[in-house]
């Protein structure tokens, strides 16, 4: 077992480490992009497609990941240093570690305007400005939010001074309290939110979307579609579950918290979904909207239904308390690495990738007023960036850590390290991840540079 310790220091429990990694997971990609590439891909057929992929592709990476992350107890680009030097393999694997860290810089400077977003939803919201109002005040709001660069630069500036301020604070007393609230407030907020469909939504309607599937409605795209969500949803290849993992006691098992870390990551997008489709079916919404179900057709939905003042403001903050647990653990690799190699204080570190990214992310709510004519191959800098970041990178930094995991680190290594209570778990978690996992990651990469 790995017995070195992290300079960073270590969760109090095993149950901090789960309710941070699921916070990492659970975030817009569950809450916001998870209820419409449902909607947009056949419900019931497309989420069973789903699952699959995150039991055969999602748990064995992530699995794969903390056990890089543990074994190093490091950031992610000085344990991609300290791992190929160990075991003997090229120098060259050290593009893992800084490819997980940029690309987690690169989504924290768009994240942080998405998640703005949803902060200047809740005192809108909360002012009941959609009570009653039609489809096109609606799309106004969110067209005149798009519209205003200073209006969009005031509410990412603080969403990133908030992700900062619990991140400069370190894994004790910043990371794991911050999560020991954020997570049971966010559950909490999902199951009200679920209780209000049941009572005032079309629930019945929504059970039977998403859990009759149509298998004749499911495409091969959507296949594909569900195989990226399931990687995405899990934050694998961003370096963030490497670091959390390099902060994990050698006493807790790595495969049995994955199996909870990736089951309430799940459970969380089921519940979101069973929380969101209710109202849209009730309101008689389209359910193939794209992005805009939750910012705009979600929004509409709150405003026609009793209670929807109260129940839509606790929606806007569900999903800020989500994009903020994940934007905290986007941001720690990076500063993990300014501590560990340039000798910085954290508050100092935290501030210089805080700032750095939030600059980068000018650009990004710009692309929707003042340089939305610019393009490049097709898309604006916004596109540009989460196309790099999201299905260049991050596909192929969770190719590389199957591959190592899988074929570089030693087997006596992994299997002692994992210490499966059952060998053929084990014979199986290696046939996954060097064989089906490294097929499915690329399958997935060609699909989304051919189309993109």
């Amino acid at each position: 077992m790995s017995s070195q310790s992290s300079i960073h220091g270590e969760w109090g429990s095993r149950w901090a480490f789960i309710l941070a990694a699921t916070g990492s997971a659970v975030g817009l990609g569950n809450i916001w992009r998870f209820p419409y590439v449902v909607g947009e891909y056949g419900g019931a057929a497309f989420i069973l497609v789903y699952l699959g992929c995150i039991v055969l592709i999602g748990l064995p990476v992530m699995i794969a990941e903390i056990l890089l992350g543990r074994s190093g107890r490091q950031s992610p680009i000085n344990t991609m240093r300290t791992l190929p030097a160990r075991y003997g393999a090229s120098q060259a694997w050290q593009i893992l570690g800084w490819l997980g860290v940029v690309a987690g810089f690169l989504v924290l400077s768009f994240y942080s305007v998405v998640g703005g977003w949803s902060l200047a939803y809740v005192p809108f919201t909360a002012a009941g400005n959609f009570s009653g109002a039609e489809t096109a005040v609606v799309e106004g709001f969110f067209d005149d939010l798009q519209a205003s660069p200073w209006q969009l630069l005031g509410w990412h500036t603080l969403f990133m001074a908030l992700t900062a301020f619990i991140v400069v604070r370190g894994v004790e007393h910043g990371l794991e309290k911050a999560v020991r609230v954020l997570m049971p407030v966010l559950f909490f907020l999902l199951l009200v939110m679920v209780g209000y469909g049941m009572g005032a939504g079309d629930f019945a309607g929504a059970l039977e979307f998403m859990f009759t599937p149509d298998f004749g409605a499911l495409s091969g795209e959507a296949i594909l579609v569900a195989m990226g969500q399931a990687f995405f949803t899990l934050s694998l290849g961003l370096g963030a579950i490497m670091a959390y993992g390099s902060y994990l006691s050698s006493k807790y098992s790595i495969p049995g918290n994955s199996a909870m870390i990736a089951g309430a990551d799940t459970l969380i997008a089921m519940i979101a979904g069973l929380a969101i489709f209710p109202i849209i079916l009730v309101a008689g919404l389209d359910m193939q909207q794209g992005p805009g179900l939750v910012f705009v057709t979600l929004s509409y939905g709150f405003g026609q239904m009793p209670g929807g003042l109260l129940f839509g403001t606790a929606f806007f903050l569900l999903l800020s308390f989500a994009a903020l647990t994940s934007a905290i653990s986007i941001m720690e690799p990076a500063t993990a690495y300014l501590v560990e190699s340039r000798g910085w204080r954290r508050p100092a570190a935290t501030a210089t990738v805080a700032g750095a990214a939030w600059f980068v992310g000018i650009g990004a709510l710009l692309s929707f007023n003042v340089w939305a004519g610019y393009e490049l191959f097709g898309l604006n800098f916004m596109q540009l960036t989460e196309y790099l970041s999201t299905s260049i990178m991050l596909p192929l930094g969770g190719l590389l850590i199957a591959l190592f995991a899988g074929w570089v680190m030693p087997r006596a290594f992994s299997e002692k390290e994992l210490a499966f209570s059952d060998q053929r778990w084990y014979r199986l978690w290696l046939l996954l991840v060097r064989y089906v996992v490294p097929v499915a990651i690329v399958v997935v990469f060609a699909n989304t540079l051919l189309n993109p």
